[in-house]
Parts: structure tokens; C-alpha cells; sequence
């Protein structure tokens, strides 16, 4: 384990009430494919994380691009049977708009969270996050770094390619 902040996505389910975007950053027991190797997150990984400290909720993990925090109640985190769940109160700001009409035209590549792990296994080529240091969540406008929990706007020609090359795309825009 590092000090590196490693980052991950999922699927964005949005739904927006009024100024307010729901979903989830993280969905336990999936595996995904990380590069050369798998990785899950275990269920209560995030369970100490979330009792400490303050969580930004960013634009592409760009802290420049500032959608909310946990210190102020504009972002709310909480783990559930299905993952980390968040439900962020968009500021009123050209940012959060343009945020919001993108979730309203189903154009958002997905959720995604920054995090540093810090109890993990290795079964063969499975890594199991155990308990991780929560940093951020995101709202991703590209693509997301798990490519089967992806936002249905991706497109067909898109989601054929090989894994290889969706990830070379995902580097080229900029991805983690």
C-alpha cells in the first residue's frame, strides 16, 4: 500500500429534485478489471472514512471545480447494502448548472471517488479494498474507469471496443 490517491468510477444514477443530484460513487462486491489486475470493495469499506474529516464533492476529480463538501452539509455520504451512496445540493453557480443540464440530458460519464487504500487483499490477481481513506467523489463528465458500470449515453461503438483501447481513450482525456 502507498499514499497515492487512486481513483475509481461508477455508474451515475441521477435524480435530480431540484438543485439536488443523487447516486452512488461506489457499489460493493463488483469486480472490476484496474488495469492487470481485478479489484472489489468490500462491504463497511468506507465505514471509518465517512465519521472523519471532510469530503469534497468535485468536477473530474478537479479541485478547482468545486461542487460541494461534507464540513458544510451541501454533499451527504452514507454507505448502504449497495455502496457509497451520496446526494450532493448543487450551489447555484455556472458550474453546478452546467453540471445539471448535463445529469438532465443523460450526458454524464458517471461517479467516481479519489481515495487512498488502507486495508486491502490479494487473492492471485483480486484486490479487495477492505477500508479506504475517502478524499472526494466526482461527477465525471467522460468516461468511468469501471467500463461495465458505465452511464448508458456511452455509445454502442464505444462500449465494443477492447478493454485496451477503452483505456487508452479514458488516459487520452484525461482520465485516472
Amino acid at each position: 500500500m502507498t499514499n497515492t490517491i487512486e481513483r475509481r468510477a461508477a455508474e451515475l444514477e441521477v435524480r435530480a429534485k431540484g438543485r439536488t443530484l443523487e447516486g452512488y460513487a461506489a457499489v460493493f462486491e463488483q469486480r472490476a478489471r484496474i488495469v492487470d489486475f481485478d479489484e472489489m470493495i468490500a462491504r463497511g469499506a468506507f465505514a471509518d472514512t465517512l465519521k472523519a474529516g471532510d469530503k469534497l464533492c468535485l468536477v473530474d476529480h478537479n479541485t478547482e471545480k468545486l461542487l460541494g463538501r461534507t464540513r458544510n452539509g451541501s454533499l451527504r455520504l452514507a454507505e448502504d447494502t449497495r455502496g457509497l451512496h451520496f446526494e450532493i445540493a448543487l450551489p447555484k453557480t455556472s458550474l453546478a448548472d452546467d453540471v445539471l443540464a448535463l445529469a438532465d440530458a443523460g450526458s454524464l460519464g458517471g461517479a467516481s471517488f479519489g481515495f487512498i487504500p488502507t486495508r486491502e487483499t490479494w487473492q492471485g490477481s483480486l484486490r479487495t479494498l477492505h477500508a479506504i481513506d475517502l478524499r472526494e467523489i466526482s461527477i465525471v463528465s467522460a468516461w468511468p474507469a469501471y467500463p461495465q458500470t458505465s452511464v448508458n449515453a456511452r455509445s454502442a461503438a464505444f462500449a465494443n471496443r477492447s478493454d485496451l483501447a477503452r483505456r487508452i481513450d479514458f488516459l487520452d482525456l484525461g482520465g485516472f
